[in-house]
């Protein structure tokens, strides 16, 4: 049951990262992708610059899945343009 907690929760980050930074490509499966690599690198990036990271399904955990998908969404779309 834990893994469809985390898609569902990787839907959402992924979403509101791309309301924030519109991407056209992906769709739904996309969104999920990319708010749980979102979560990781967040996760990651968060626990080691800040001290918070991704605990459990709670608004700190939001924020912080959300801020690693559009840090995610930019590293992404450099690498595409060059």
């Amino acid at each position: 049951m834990s893994l469809l907690y985390w898609i569902v929760f990787g839907l959402i980050a992924g979403s509101v990262a791309n309301f924030i930074a519109p991407s056209s490509q992906g769709g739904f499966v996309g969104s999920i992708i990319l708010g749980i690599i979102g979560a990781v690198v967040g996760g990651y990036l968060g626990e080691r610059f800040f001290g918070v990271g991704v605990t459990g399904f709670n608004l700190t955990s939001f924020v912080v899945a959300v801020g690693g998908a559009l840090v995610t969404l930019f590293v992404s779309r450099l690498f595409l343009r060059g």
